[in-house]
């Protein structure tokens, strides 16, 4: 009844394999969701086994049902682990962060230099800017700042970034935000490309 479109069969077949959904989607992880995704995936999979089954195998509907939500769970996960995602899976932003969005502050993309130019003598500045910065970020910032944004350059989020230095989210935030006036006062004092 459910293949021929009858909603309220449809929504008993649902309800009789929500728990074998929830209990095969437990086992799995999907990078970049969460556990209500991966439910998602399987209530698809048992959709097509709706629609796809075929009375005159032999497999039982709920044989055919499992396969299915499993097959669509395990095609989700594969799918978010391809390499071919990891540059959106881990991106993080320059130009928007949780500070700039409740202040008038500068973002990281704003602060850094950028490309001016592809003269010759553009890049050498270019280059000596760079190097004048490195310099400048070793001698400034503080341990907790080096690390911070170390890791934030690397694409953690604040999050990620307070575990792995067991503080908290504000604390990041404040240490990305003396970088930037740090890196802002260094460049507004050399001044060179402007």
């Amino acid at each position: 009844m459910a293949k021929q479109g009858r909603p309220d069969a449809y929504d008993r077949i649902v309800k009789r394999y929500y728990g074998f959904v929830r209990l095969k989607a437990s086992s799995y992880f999907l990078i970049g969701g969460d556990s209500d995704d991966l439910i998602q995936e399987g209530l698809v999979g048992l959709y097509k086994a709706v629609r796809d089954y075929r009375t005159d195998r032999e497999s039982s509907f709920r044989n055919f049902a499992e396969l299915c939500i499993t097959r669509q769970i395990i095609t989700a996960v594969k799918t978010a682990t391809r390499n071919k995602h990891t540059p959106l899976n881990q991106y993080v932003s320059f130009s928007q962060t949780p500070a700039a969005a409740t202040d008038s502050e500068p973002t990281l993309d704003e602060v850094l230099p950028g490309p001016e130019a592809h003269e010759p003598s553009n890049q050498v500045i270019s280059s000596e800017e760079l190097s004048s910065l490195v310099s400048c970020l070793s001698s400034v910032l503080s341990d907790l700042e080096s690390q911070v944004l170390s890791l934030y350059l690397d694409g953690y989020s604040y999050e990620t970034v307070a575990e792995k230095l067991e503080c908290d989210t504000k604390t990041v935030d404040n240490a990305l935000q003396r970088v930037k006036r740090k890196v802002g006062s260094h460049i507004d004092s050399r001044n060179v490309l402007n």
